[in-house]
């Protein structure tokens, strides 16, 4: 698989690419079963180390927790179209796992993650949902404003009630193995579960370099975990960075940035 002309335009345009049948049915496979697992294995802490959400199973610090998920972020195709819209200088900010409990009614309000604007050097947010599951139309996939990442605002200063449908909302049905990548500044969330199953996606969030990691690696990751690291992963995860140590430790930086 290879990145296409048609693939960047999307990105460009509507902000987000669906990429189907991206992950080989093993790699679908090894990533639910080591995620069930993490779920059973945490119970009532899974997602601790950053949010829990009612209605939901989440799961934190993946990186932390398995080679497969480490993996996932070095994917030659996933890094080609983060760098599409970020440019050049990233790294990873977030390795999550989302799983919308069955007949979960409410919907995620429309946002930008970490409620990012652009600034003046562009575009500072990326990321990729891995679909663990079927997104359809009625068990909790994504809504989203096609190229809403350009309006530089975000949608709670623009809607009354972000939580409501939108006029201009598209919903992002794939089929599992499927990878969607979107510029974070995309205005999106999840919609409610109408359906008897859990529908279970795995989140790869990244930043340009000059902005705080939503959960800062380097702290989270275990001394084991650091050594073992090739030095792609090292870099991209910011292991070796005095800049990232000083944005994602400095509470002042952070403040704002956890959403």
């Amino acid at each position: 698989m290879t990145v296409t002309d048609s693939q960047r335009q999307q990105l460009d345009e509507r902000g987000y690419v669906i990429l189907k049948d991206f992950m080989s049915g093993a790699l679908l496979s090894a990533l639910r079963e080591k995620i069930e697992q993490l779920f059973d294995a945490e119970g009532e802490s899974a997602g601790s180390e950053f949010k829990q959400e009612a209605g939901c199973r989440r799961l934190a610090n993946l990186a932390n927790k398995g080679q497969i998920f480490r993996d996932t972020i070095v994917e030659p195709i996933l890094l080609e179209l983060v760098r599409h819209v970020l440019g050049p200088e990233i790294k990873l900010s977030s390795l999550n796992a989302r799983s919308v409990n069955p007949h979960f009614g409410s919907s995620q309000p429309l946002h930008c993650d970490m409620s990012a604007i652009p600034d003046e050097r562009g575009y500072w947010v990326c990321n990729s949902v891995w679909v663990l599951d079927d997104f359809t139309e009625d068990n909790g996939a994504l809504r989203a404003i096609p190229g809403s990442h350009r309006y530089h605002k975000s949608p709670q200063e623009v809607l009354d009630d972000p939580t409501q449908p939108h006029p201009d909302q598209v919903v992002l049905t794939a089929p599992a193995g499927s990878l969607i990548v979107m510029n974070a500044h995309l205005w999106h969330g999840g919609l409610a579960n109408q359906t008897s199953c859990a529908r279970t996606a795995m989140h790869v969030f990244f930043a340009r370099r000059d902005k705080p990691q939503q959960q800062y690696q380097k702290q989270l990751l275990s001394r084991a975990v650091q050594e073992s690291l090739s030095p792609q992963l090292r870099d991209l995860l910011a292991i070796d960075d005095p800049l990232n140590d000083q944005l994602s430790s400095n509470p002042t930086v952070r403040s704002g940035f956890l959403k």
